[in-house]
């Protein structure tokens, strides 16, 4: 069994990622399927390997990331920051670029909930006046 460097937990919407980095040539494995099969989009596949350029890691480290939640935007999201926080246990130095670029950041938005006696969120029921 391969031993992992570094262990970051990312997260963005309802999206959480694991991510874990070992030695090896630059494979990235999400849930057990390749990058590129797993994202429908190539965006979203280039979003997961941002932190990997700006640090130039990019065929230093084996990637294997489990996430859940959310759709497939969110878990791009979310492998990104999982994935910054990762690279930044293996060596301190890469924290000024992946900061400066907002990757360590938390996207905290989230899909306001729902009240009752309204049709959505903000959305009422058509007012009537008579």
């Amino acid at each position: 069994m391969e031993k992992n460097i570094a262990i970051g937990t990312g997260r963005r919407k309802t999206a959480v990622a694991r991510v874990f980095l070992r030695e090896g040539s630059g494979k990235i494995t999400i849930n057990g399927r390749d990058i590129n099969t797993y994202f429908a989009t190539s965006e979203q596949a280039r979003v997961v390997r941002l932190p990997l350029m700006v640090t130039s890691n990019e065929n230093k480290f084996d990637i294997l990331i489990n996430v859940t939640g959310g759709g497939t935007s969110g878990q791009a999201g979310a492998c990104l920051h999982g994935l910054a926080r990762a690279l930044i246990q293996v060596d301190q130095s890469n924290y000024p670029s992946l900061k400066a670029n907002g990757y360590l950041t938390r996207d905290s938005r989230m899909v306001e909930r729902k009240k009752y006696g309204q049709r959505g969120a903000r959305r009422r029921f058509q007012f009537s006046k008579r």
